[in-house]
């Protein structure tokens, strides 16, 4: 513990010129920073999803830095007597509300400090939301795929057999000639036979590897699409109990882990983007070339 209060001491004496007697708060909030730039590899490993273990990490690292800032600011020690403007460091939102009421000095402090977890809050719920609504959707869609090849393969067949009784109709008058056009035709009847018959079957394992989730299993993870976004809002609850130095803790780890997170999926978003354009040039540069 004394070597976590050494850094922070030190951090705030580097900022004390700049923030006066606000400098310890905005210690905290870079060393927050800190540790989570030192965690950023795992956080990396957990959206690629690894690992199982990977999505714990980033949490289970954090807590002992928690509990130190929480023991640090709540036991006696040089910390108790820096301050965020007007509340110390140490006190908590009880203390506040004993000292000037809900809109007293150290209150606002308070009031301001729950405001900013309120709107992570909100974000990380908005974005856990959407996550939830897209996924379901693409398993909706990986769903409804084989069921669309199926019925166009089925939509193909007539037009195949007319096709067939147009080319017959067309052939020689003689009776060697038509004989030998029903031959070919039988032929060809076949070979296109054995090929729906390969098309089928490959639709039927392409339906094979993509489970149906049944209509009680879409309902549960519609339900949980709901629910766990709200859990967000748990740090609100948790910044109006523990001191107010380990509340500017939890609003900078969760509003760092919330950046993050959207700044990982947007770079797996243009990585994708990425790859299908190529694709899709060469397709068009193949195309233009043909009708040259």
């Amino acid at each position: 513990m004394s070597v976590f209060t050494h850094l922070v001491v030190e951090l705030g004496r580097l900022l004390e010129p700049v923030l006066a007697e606000s400098a310890t708060a905005a210690a905290i909030v870079l060393f927050t920073v800190l540790v989570r730039l030192a965690l950023h590899p795992l956080s990396r490993a957990a959206f690629r999803g690894a690992t199982p273990l990977a999505g714990c990490l980033p949490l289970l690292l954090q807590l002992p830095v928690f509990f130190l800032m929480y023991q640090a600011f709540s036991s006696g020690g040089e910390l108790l007597s820096h301050r965020l403007f007007a509340a110390p460091l140490g006190s908590r939102w009880a203390d506040a509300l004993g000292e000037g009421g809900l809109f007293g000095a150290q209150g606002l402090v308070f009031l301001a400090l729950f405001g900013v977890i309120a709107v992570v809050a909100a974000w990380s719920a908005v974005r856990g939301r959407r996550a939830a609504a897209a996924a379901a959707a693409a398993a909706a869609d990986a769903a409804e795929k084989p069921v669309a090849a199926q019925k166009s393969a089925a939509a193909r067949r007539p037009a195949v057999g007319s096709g067939r009784a147009k080319s017959g109709g067309k052939a020689g008058a003689g009776a060697r000639a038509r004989a030998a056009a029903g031959a070919g035709v039988a032929a060809a009847a076949g070979a296109r036979a054995r090929a729906e018959g390969g098309h089928r079957a490959g639709v039927g394992a392409g339906a094979a590897a993509v489970p149906e989730l049944s209509a009680e299993q879409q309902e549960v993870m519609r339900k949980l699409g709901g629910v766990l976004p709200l859990l967000s809002f748990g740090t609100l609850i948790t910044a109006a109990v523990v001191p107010l130095a380990a509340g500017l803790y939890l609003l900078t780890t969760t509003a760092w882990a919330v950046a993050e997170r959207a700044w990982l999926e947007r770079r797996k978003a243009r990585a994708a983007a990425r790859t299908e354009t190529p694709g899709t040039e060469r397709a068009v540069d193949g195309a233009a070339r043909s009708s040259l």
